[in-house]
């Protein structure tokens, strides 16, 4: 189906690969491209936190980091950038690499409650321009070994694309008691808060050709 709102005379970059923002996006029909940032992002969180940084500020940083590198390439066009971290008990999680490490995450998280910073940033004519911050929380059940082996081989390698390595997606659902806050934020666009900034900056319906 093609793209029923757009911005006028200028293009809308999403700057990540993430298939679930792109995914949202699309549902909402929103015309745009897609160019990812390439950043490090392990490093940069890394060296964040090891100067006393705070989630909220790692996942803005990363977030700007992302909008800015697109944003250099492409000044007249205005980006989506966004950054997302799961935090647990104090502890700061990334993606893994490994399975081992997948394995590790969702054991670590089983049976507690946790949240999610997620930061979105616009950029209009090569600044910033807005950002936001949702902080969404989800409870995982009690898994045991067996459970969490089980989800990991029915998702393979796309665990690695999730701080936390899951998905509240599909047969992902199984692995949580309950959600509270933005469920869009969860997948890693507030579209709530996203949208109407789109719109007060010129995202508009197409008129159909007669």
């Amino acid at each position: 189906m093609s793209p029923l709102w757009c911005l006028p005379k200028k293009n809308l970059i999403l700057a990540s690969k993430s298939a679930a923002r792109r995914a949202l996006l699309d549902q909402a029909g929103i015309a745009y491209d897609c160019e990812p940032a390439a950043i490090d992002e392990a490093a940069i969180r890394d060296a964040a936190q090891s100067e006393g940084a705070s989630p909220d500020d790692i996942a803005v940083l990363l977030a700007e980091m992302k909008g800015e590198r697109i944003a250099a390439k492409h000044s007249d066009a205005m980006i989506i950038s966004s950054d997302q971290l799961l935090v647990c008990d104090g502890v700061l999680y990334g993606k893994p690499k490994t399975f081992e490490q997948a394995h590790q995450q969702i054991a670590a998280l089983s049976g507690k409650r946790h949240q999610l910073i997620t930061a979105v940033m616009l950029f209009d004519n090569g600044r910033r321009i807005w950002h936001h911050i949702a902080r969404p929380e989800i409870t995982f059940h009690q898994l045991d070994d067996n459970a969490i082996s089980d989800y990991l081989r029915h998702f393979g390698e796309d665990a690695f694309h999730s701080p936390g390595s899951y998905f509240l997606e599909g047969p992902g659902i199984h692995l949580f008691a309950d959600i509270f806050g933005d469920y869009y934020a969860i997948l890693g666009l507030p579209m709530m808060a996203l949208l109407p900034q789109l719109k007060l900056h010129g995202l508009h319906l197409q008129k159909e050709e007669a």
